[in-house]
């Protein structure tokens, strides 16, 4: 595949997710055919969202777009992934830590925003903060998986879930009962609606102990925002099977629905490489790996646990593709790159 690049110049330097726009107001205002959505995980969510448009002439240009969370500004960061549901973007945390541990209760965040709002002034945000009820839930449905994930390291299990037991409960957080030594660290990378409004998560980290990414299906997002004090319920968590090579370890980074209904991933590398990540300390063969465009089928209420995945193109030399969308054709894919957004495009 022969993959034109369009660089960009945006508020921060790393782009996560690419969800296209499908609001004709939002593209009207700004003079735009096609656009994308984008977020700058260096910092708050309502500080990181940015369109990535194409003029009627041709030209690409990138927008930051200025929002307000109310109470919640400047209490997220490390959004990760974003979905379409019933007219909202919504906006996924990683649920994570730093590379080095531990978790970070800021990350443990989904927010949402209506489409056409963006069209006109600042935008309004609405955070639900889970204080690591999916980290729970998550957890647990991996647990009854029938596959076995990898189990962490030391290193990972110490810095990622023992120092955020000992730091949580230093502090009396209530979020405290909410994790357990036996823990996995997550860290979400990717996001999509199913058409019954579940969300399948893709899970960079971890993996299954052969090094396929994982998938799992939470219920009730939507509702998080009622007010009602409703918390997602996950499901199943399913295996991508297929899409690793020989030896290595690979985790979803980027899932899009597909016309035909079914859905295009991105999967790669557990971590980057060169950052002391003590995810690769423990797992290097997580780390070297170059990203994949691969495609699957999935169906709602699904008994078998393995998804056979299909790729579609190796994106090698790329190791950071962290986004993608199948439009009017062509591939779109969004590259994290020092100090710019890069949109590839073939």
């Amino acid at each position: 595949m022969t993959l034109r690049l369009v660089e960009f110049v945006v508020a921060g330097n790393e782009a996560s997710d690419l969800l296209p726009v499908r609001s004709p107001a939002l593209l009207r205002a700004h003079g735009a055919r096609r656009g994308f959505w984008t977020v700058l995980d260096e910092g708050p969510v309502e500080r990181c969202l940015a369109l990535l448009l194409e003029r009627s002439d041709g030209e690409w240009v990138a927008r930051h777009v200025p929002a307000d969370a109310g109470v919640e500004n400047g209490r997220t960061e490390d959004g990760e992934a974003l979905a379409h549901h019933d007219g909202w973007v919504y906006v996924f945390g990683s649920h994570f830590g730093s590379k080095a541990g531990p978790l970070r209760p800021r990350r443990a965040f989904v927010a949402r925003f209506r489409e056409d709002d963006a069209a006109a002034g600042t935008l309004p945000v609405r955070v639900v903060r889970n204080r690591f009820r999916v980290h729970r839930v998550v957890n647990d449905a991996l647990a009854k998986a029938p596959f076995t994930p990898l189990p962490p390291g030391d290193r990972v299990r110490r810095r990622f879930i023992v120092e955020t037991l000992a730091r949580g409960t230093a502090r009396a957080k209530s979020w405290v009962t909410r994790l357990a030594e036996d823990d996995l660290p997550l860290n979400v990378e990717a996001a999509t609606f199913t058409p019954d409004g579940t969300v399948l998560l893709g899970l960079r980290f971890p993996v299954t102990a052969a090094g396929e990414p994982i998938m799992v299906e939470l219920a009730g997002v939507p509702e998080m925002f009622a007010g009602d004090g409703d918390w997602p319920v996950a499901g199943r968590a399913y295996a991508l099977t297929g899409v690793t090579p020989p030896g290595a370890l690979v985790g979803f980074r980027a899932i899009a629905p597909t016309a035909d209904g079914g859905y295009a991933a991105v999967v790669g590398s557990i971590d980057a490489l060169g950052k002391g990540s003590v995810l690769l300390d423990d797992h290097p063969t997580g780390g070297g790996v170059t990203s994949r465009h691969v495609r699957f089928r999935w169906r709602p209420g699904a008994e078998e646990h393995l998804v056979a995945g299909e790729p579609v193109a190796d994106l090698a030399p790329f190791h950071h593709v962290e986004g993608l969308a199948e439009l009017d054709g062509s591939c779109f894919y969004v590259t994290d790159e020092d100090h710019r957004v890069a949109l590839w495009i073939g």
